[in-house]
């Protein structure tokens, strides 16, 4: 006779086959659609953004492009994987499938972290906004109280978690659309001080596309490749989703659009605007950009916008973090206090162990305000590369069993079937040679090798208190015979 079992901590079937059991399917088309803009639109374009383009000029563009492309590779591949079988747990449970429990528990681990991480990076940059206004407050001080705040938002239900996303994305969406219309004007009509200046032009006028070498644009992948992280989020959904098979299809394929847009549609007018060799690490081109036309408040309106930009993606990281902890208690490999849900069925436990880590980085702007962006970045982008690694290592897998006739196919197969897999897997391991040849990001290396060395601990302990834990898969765990 066949059972499955269920955690009686956390309500869910043994192995994590249902982790999303217990949730609210509260997430509506609308505000899923908003959470995969907003996790293409963060802190790495708006602030991030100043350093890369001092380093690669009017290059930066490509860079973006490209990356760009490799991470719609990325997107089809989970999104392949999100429609043969949608779960909260997303990649770590793919993970669990195709290459083994021990690399599930590496990869939502390492999630987690990468959102603790980006957290840390957002509540940074946050705090460098509300100095803009005033800087008379401590930048720990402004990355305390957003840290309390939004806390609070994620701790109520998910529809407010939703909700509130909802409004922080459209914010992004309308101001950086209301950048490009604004720049636009200025290069087709001359008007304001930057009018006289802004050409097409200044894209190659300034010694050239690439000022700085190949090899210089190349070394800023890793700072472009942070602006995409969360672009994922989206995977994280699935088991809030009310209907997975119509919006997440969707949010995926207007990828590219948002990409054309917000990325490389906003830097080319920037850079059209104002010539490159004008922008600096530690600003926002943006709000550079449009003190530069001169626009009454406009800078302040800007500053705005990436101050809600960071707020939202810390939302996101809380709302990740706590449903990621929740898979991996569900499955053994994290205390089962981590997996129970409140009243509002939200991973209260979860969230707040987060958010109590996410602290370190008000800790971070208290010692070091000066350096906490720079850090967080790297080892936030080597976590996120692990993940992106470990959908296309899925993939392929997945789409191996599916040729084989082990498995059924999926109702969103990625084009190329898993051809663009390989190519984007080739191309994350290109980044992180170039992450090793960085001296700034090279900190990042030495971290992942400190937190690999905590995994391997970690799952032989597991091992030991539960074998079953590295004897079967989540599928087999759900279909095993009393």
């Amino acid at each position: 006779m066949t059972s499955v079992q269920v955690d009686k901590h956390t309500g869910d079937e043994a192995g994590g086959n249902t982790s999303q059991e217990g949730y609210e399917r509260g997430l509506g088309s609308r505000q899923v659609q908003m959470i995969a803009i907003g996790g293409a639109i963060g802190v790495g374009l708006f602030m991030g953004a100043g350093a890369n383009i001092a380093k690669a000029g009017p290059s930066i563009i490509l860079m973006y492009a490209l990356a760009g492309v490799v991470i719609f590779f990325i997107m089809r591949a989970l999104g392949e994987l999100l429609l043969y079988r949608p779960v909260s747990g997303s990649f770590a449970e793919y993970a669990r499938e195709f290459l083994g429990p021990f690399f599930g528990f590496v990869t939502g681990w390492t999630y987690w972290l990468m959102w603790i991480v980006t957290g840390m990076a957002e509540l940074t940059a946050a705090a460098i906004y509300i100095h803009f206004w005033f800087p008379e407050i401590p930048q720990w001080v402004s990355a305390l109280v957003f840290l309390v705040v939004l806390f609070g938002v994620n701790l109520i239900s998910v529809k407010i978690f939703g909700e509130v996303e909802f409004w922080f994305s459209m914010i992004k969406v309308t101001a950086i659309i209301g950048m490009i219309v604004i720049g636009l004007g200025v290069l087709t009509l001359g008007f304001s001080d930057a009018g006289d200046t802004a050409s097409v032009s200044n894209l190659w006028s300034y010694d050239g596309i690439f000022p700085n070498g190949i090899g210089s644009s190349l070394m800023t992948l890793q700072g472009v490749m942070f602006a995409y992280l969360a672009v994922e989020l989206v995977g994280v959904t699935a088991g809030e989703s009310e209907n997975p098979e119509k919006t997440l299809p969707k949010a995926i394929n207007t990828l590219p659009w948002r990409i054309i847009i917000f990325y490389v549609g906003a830097l080319v007018v920037i850079l059209s605007v104002v010539k490159w060799t004008e922008f600096s690490a530690g600003e926002s081109p943006f709000v550079h950009a449009f003190e530069k036309i001169g626009i009454p408040l406009a800078a302040g309106i800007v500053n705005f916008v990436v101050l809600t930009a960071a707020l939202s993606s810390c939302n996101s990281g809380m709302y990740s973090t706590g449903r990621m902890l929740r898979d991996l208690a569900s499955n053994g490999e994290a205390p089962h206090a981590l997996g129970r849900l409140n009243a509002r069925r939200t991973p209260a436990v979860g969230i707040a162990v987060s958010v109590t880590l996410m602290g370190i980085g008000v800790v971070l702007n208290y010692i070091v305000p000066e350096k906490a962006f720079g850090y967080v970045v790297s080892v936030a982008t080597a976590a996120g590369i692990w993940t992106w690694m470990m959908i296309l290592v899925s993939h392929i897998r997945y789409r191996s069993a599916v040729d084989a006739g082990r498995l059924s196919a999926s109702s969103f197969p990625a084009p190329g079937g898993a051809i663009f897999s390989w190519v984007a897997l080739l191309f994350l391991v290109g980044v992180t040679g170039m992450v090793a040849l960085d001296e700034a990001g090279r900190i990042s290396l030495y971290v992942a090798a400190v937190w690999a060395v905590g995994l391997a601990v970690g799952w032989q302990v597991l091992k030991r208190s539960n074998p079953r834990i590295a004897e079967h898969t989540p599928r087999e765990y759900a279909t095993k015979s009393d």
